[in-house]
């Protein structure tokens, strides 16, 4: 694997990645943060006997096309060989309402037919356990695969000839051949009607969940291909929001910046809920916002951490997986992140402000009230306490503390949305209460983190450092767009940070030295804090050289390589394709200018 040049497909309960090839890639099974069954993302130099994925066999064969069907999240792959034989693979995971609730297994759906001529082919299944260290057992039946090892058994029931799967060899594909891969449970059907018939439900749930998003005129397939993703990142069962699907993905080349990002981060679900909200895909935020009031009732005797597990775990070891090489063998593979456990005060301002929208929003089902309310002041009595203590920051800084701007300022927009909500209830008392904190903290920020000398607020309190987090100061509505000293922190954020057309998260060496890449999120940032501030041209010029960076399916990793433009980071990363709707929505014309 030498390249992100990959397609996601999902259902908000199981995700995969396919590379060019319809190679399955990467597929944790059953659920996002699960044991890998395609490993071959991970696994540095692959070899033709190995194992870790799921392939399809036409050889002397060139890509023609590789894109999503219209407003869905189904993949189709095609390819000719010299002769004008030809195929087609479908990929997808069914997703649809059936019997009064969705319908989404842990399941990935393949479809190869063929297009033209006479094409000849050959099926690998080659699934791995224990993040790559065996490849799974196989028990046969008559039309159906079971492979075992792993904590959760997946069956291939297919049309195909058994023997053509587990002895690899070539034939001759007549019309089509279709693999159901999930629970190892019986189907009820044949395989090829099944798979029909979810492809057909699967893209009619897709193009009616596209059709009801409030998009901008411009970039509206930009927004689209964006907001399916977030919601493919979403897990249905417990709400919680993943960063990313990927783990260990470097940051930069031999950097050792490997994280996990299997995980729901309070910080980055905020912005995620936030976007598709104002889409007008209310869901994932009423089942994102029963996810975090169980964790602030499950915290009561304890820190709010700043990342939890899908199903709200607290503890999140995290170890290595000597098994697998690292993507383009740059190890090490990280599962687990230790982020758990760190300091990070901003996850107060998070969790409130992602909740904020519940109380004014008279669309929700279950509309706030005055119980969430008791529930959040909780997590404003905590912010009151901690802007001033020092932290790991927004950037996870794991060798030191300090008092971070962006944490204290978080822990202000904690209060001021308080008093916002209780304005909203009619809670007189708890407004004043909520409004005077929020003027306190307010005013020591302004005084502890704006440096004089270089004309700009600064990370930290008596810094003289910027990062990239303070371009969020009036997105959060800290300060006024017209404020002069958001105007002169955008220009010194840029004056410092800016790599080629992208912008670093800060500039100074932290435990693994300096910072190589540019945070793609940081560069949406500067664009919209760009827009906000009257350079909305220069903003609408830099937008389009970031999604020259997409990759040829529209998704963005975590960083780019200032000079050669390369994507390096977990994929899709979710904080990107955040800022990809945001920015599309600030900087398109109105509809009512369009035509």
């Amino acid at each position: 694997m030498n390249t992100l040049d990959l397609g996601l497909i999902g259902n908000s309960r199981t995700n995969a990645l396919i590379d060019k090839n319809a190679s399955i890639v990467w597929w944790c099974y059953p659920y996002f943060d699960s044991d890998p069954l395609c490993s071959a993302l991970l696994q540095g130099e692959r070899k033709e006997d190995g194992h870790g994925s799921i392939d399809v066999v036409f050889e002397h064969s060139r890509l023609v096309e590789q894109r999503y069907e219209r407003n869905s999240a189904i993949l189709v792959t095609r390819f000719q060989d010299d002769a004008g034989n030809a195929i087609e693979v479908t990929d997808f995971a069914p997703r649809f309402r059936l019997h009064g609730r969705m319908f989404s297994p842990s399941m990935l759906v393949r479809i190869v037919r063929r297009t033209a001529g006479r094409p000849r082919i050959a099926l690998r299944v080659r699934p791995s356990v224990d993040y790559g260290r065996a490849r799974a057992e196989t028990r046969c039946g008559a039309h159906h695969i079971s492979y075992v090892g792993s904590a959760q058994a997946m069956r291939l029931t297919t049309d195909a000839a058994i023997t053509a799967i587990t002895d690899e060899k070539p034939f001759f594909l007549q019309d089509s051949v279709t693999l159901l891969m999930g629970p190892d449970e019986t189907v009820a059907g044949s395989a090829r009607e099944v798979g029909r018939s979810f492809h057909e439900q699967t893209l009619g749930y897709w193009r009616n969940w596209v059709r009801n998003l409030a998009i901008p005129f411009e970039w509206q397939d930009v927004t689209i291909r964006a907001a399916i993703t977030l919601k493919l990142n979403a897990f249905d069962d417990s709400g919680a929001v993943i960063a990313a699907v990927t783990t260990s993905i470097p940051e930069a080349p031999h950097s050792r910046r490997n994280w996990d990002y299997r995980f729901c981060w309070l910080r980055d679900a905020y912005f995620v809920v936030n976007a598709l909200n104002s889409l007008g895909a209310t869901g994932t935020m009423e089942r994102y916002l029963d996810y975090i009031l169980n964790i602030i009732t499950d915290s009561r005797d304890a820190p709010l951490q700043p990342v939890y597990g899908i199903r709200r775990e607290a503890v999140l070891e995290e170890r290595e997986e000597p098994h697998l090489a690292g993507y383009r063998g740059m190890g090490p593979v990280r599962v687990g992140n230790s982020a758990y456990f760190q300091v990070q005060n901003d996850v107060f301002g998070a969790a409130v402000m992602a909740s904020t929208h519940a109380f004014f929003d008279t669309r929700m089902e279950r509309p706030a009230g005055h119980q969430m309310f008791q529930d959040l002041e909780r997590l404003g009595e905590q912010a009151i306490l901690n802007y001033n203590v020092p932290d790991a920051g927004i950037w996870e800084l794991r060798g030191q503390k300090r008092v971070h701007t962006f944490s204290s300022m978080m822990c202000w927009a904690a209060c001021d949305r308080l008093a916002t909500i209780a304005a909203r209830l009619g809670l007189n008392e708890r407004a004043a209460y909520w409004g005077g904190h929020a003027q306190e903290i307010h005013r020591v920020i302004c005084e502890s983190a704006w440096n004089e000398e270089l004309g700009s607020f600064v990370s930290t309190f008596g810094g003289d450092r910027l990062d990239a987090s303070l371009l969020l100061m009036g997105e959060f509505q800290f300060l006024a767009a017209d404020d002069p000293r958001f105007a002169s922190t955008v220009h010194a954020t840029e004056k410092h940070l800016k790599r080629g057309e992208f912008l670093l998260r800060y500039d100074e060496e932290d435990d693994f030295g300096l910072p190589e890449t540019a945070f793609l999120v940081c560069t949406l940032w500067w664009i919209l804090a760009l827009a906000q501030i009257g350079e909305k041209e220069r903003a609408r010029s830099l937008f389009e050289k970031v999604l020259d960076r997409r990759n040829h399916l529209g998704l963005l990793s975590e960083d780019v390589a200032p000079e050669s433009g390369e994507m390096w980071g977990n994929f899709p990363q979710t904080y990107s394709m955040v800022g990809l709707i945001q920015c599309a929505a600030r900087l398109s014309i109105s509809w009512d200018d369009a035509y």
